[in-house]
């Protein structure tokens, strides 16, 4: 993968991060609150915060896995198109079920960082 490739590929993975931090250790914030467009009400409720940190353990382990594809793997451009078609997905799905802007939070930098392993040697 190009230098490029890789970058983008780091800044996909720590946006997974900085989700995973909202939804697991920063579950009651204001920050959560605004990012996810949920009422503080609601993320005080005990469901809702088992739900949210679950979910953050799954983003954080896309981050990682991120990262093992780009830095460890034999076939790392593999690895990441299939990552990356895979967030790209749950994008899509989100933001047709939830809410449109969910697609173009989570889903424009993986898209082009797809683009740019697809693309550039």
């Amino acid at each position: 993968m190009s230098i490029t490739s890789t970058i983008l590929v780091v800044l996909v993975a720590l946006e997974f991060f900085y989700i995973m931090y909202l939804e697991t250790f920063k579950t009651v914030s204001d920050q959560t609150s605004r990012v996810f467009n949920i009422s503080k009400e609601k993320l005080r409720d005990h469901n809702m915060q088992v739900l949210l940190k679950n979910q953050g353990i799954y983003n954080g382990l896309i981050g990682v896995l991120l990262l093992y594809g780009a830095f460890i793997s034999g076939n790392p451009r593999e690895v990441c198109i299939m990552l990356l078609l895979y967030i790209i997905g749950v994008a899509l799905y989100g933001g047709i079920s939830s809410d449109k802007s969910i697609f173009f939070k989570q889903g424009t930098l993986p898209i082009i960082a797809l683009i740019s392993i697809l693309f550039l040697a």
